[in-house]
């Protein structure tokens, strides 16, 4: 399949030449937005298996795996084996007229192979060396296998939730992923700013146990200062609400009396007026009668009545709805965030477009995602050119 040329433009990354190692989704999420905003991407991928999201699910009558596909626009495939002396040379090259390496193996894979930073650096003092990891580079957890579960369960995110009688459960999105992903692509921006300075590269590091204690800033700060505990998800006036027929989630929140206003978005009399209700403390204190009232009151009525009810008393408020209601919702075409594409004889891609939106700079799919190798005869063909310029 031949990649299809899709827009072009002076996009801010236009230019900067990657050389992307990673596989799976934290280090393939960075790349592609690197490679949505102009990156030539170089996704370098094993000879007869390639990445390992490839093969997450089977293909299905010659479609390509939508796992893989979401993860790798704008990139060219070069696959090869390492252990040939060789290829591990036109990797080499490539590295020597690279702005950017990245890659998400666990700790000290890259410096086997001799493609560690110092390696590179020598090779290139410019290039800006990107490392993504379970747990961090070193440390007691160093070599573990990283994972997006197994971070959620190590930075304690999953003892996080709404009521103490729910089980524990993982989230159900890649969270860790996607965070470490995206401070991957912070930190090669960062980079990429100071070598403008200063004309030398660095070497940058994010971990998903780092990510997703990031995300919970707020909560360890608690912790750290008052030895206290905070969490938003246990709110006393917020939740997700049965009602008649659709769920709706309620956060009472950012107003001088919201058990009040919320009395009168459902008929109810002022609770607020109840002492065991009467400010925020109380409502802890009894959050479940609390609930209960709310609850049994929400399931009179459809969610259409109850949102229209909120929207008037300037609650916030909101439907809760699965992803085949949110791929179709007018917000999410209105905001263009369905990112469309097909080749000849071939079926649509259709994939989740980058959240980012530039007025002077809209990211676009320039390449559909590669095949595995699609490219390794074109990226080889430029390194023997410029081997001949020398």
């Amino acid at each position: 399949m031949k990649s299809q040329e899709i827009g072009t433009g002076d996009l801010p990354l236009s230019g900067i030449r990657v050389i992307d190692f990673t596989q799976v989704m934290m280090g393939p999420v960075c790349t592609q937005m690197l490679g949505d905003y102009g990156a030539d991407v170089i996704k370098i991928e094993r000879a007869g298996a390639g990445d390992l999201s490839r093969s997450t699910f089977p293909p299905k009558d010659g479609i390509d795996n939508p796992v893989f596909c979401s993860l790798n626009r704008n990139k060219r495939s070069v696959a090869l084996d390492l252990r040939n002396a060789e290829q591990m040379q036109a990797v080499k090259s490539l590295i020597e007229g690279a702005d950017v390496v990245v890659n998400n193996f666990r700790a000290g894979v890259m410096d086997r192979m001799g493609l560690g930073y110092d390696d590179c650096r020598a090779l290139n003092p410019r290039i800006v060396y990107a490392v993504g990891t379970g747990f961090g580079e070193t440390g007691p957890y160093a070599h573990k296998g990283g994972q997006d579960v197994l971070a959620q369960a190590m930075s304690g995110a999953i003892a996080r939730k709404a009521d103490p009688s729910h089980p524990l459960a993982t989230y159900p999105i890649a969270l860790a992923d996607y965070s470490a992903g995206m401070h991957l692509v912070q930190g090669i921006l960062l980079a990429l700013l100071q070598r403008a300075r200063t004309g030398v590269g660095q070497k940058i590091s994010v971990s998903l146990y780092n990510s997703m204690l990031a995300a919970q800033m707020q909560e360890a700060a608690m912790i750290l200062m008052r030895d206290a505990e905070v969490n938003w998800a246990a709110m006393p006036l917020s939740g997700v609400f049965e009602t008649a027929d659709h769920p709706l989630v309620l956060v009472g929140a950012f107003k001088a009396n919201p058990l009040r206003d919320i009395c009168t978005a459902l008929e109810l009399p002022d609770l607020s007026l109840d002492p065991r209700f009467a400010n925020l403390e109380a409502q802890f204190a009894h959050k479940p009668e609390l609930q209960r009232q709310l609850r049994e009151r929400f399931k009179t009525n459809t969610r259409a009545h109850w949102l229209e009810r909120l929207e008037e008393q300037d609650l916030l408020c909101a439907p809760v709805r699965d992803m085949r209601e949110v791929l179709v919702d007018p917000q999410t075409l209105h905001n263009r965030m369905i990112l469309k594409s097909s080749e000849p004889g071939q079926a649509a891609y259709r994939f989740i477009a980058s959240p980012i939106a530039m007025s002077a700079a809209p990211a676009t799919m320039r390449r559909a995602p590669p095949q595995l190798g699609e490219h390794t005869d074109e990226v080889l063909a430029e390194v023997a050119a410029k081997a001949n310029l020398k």
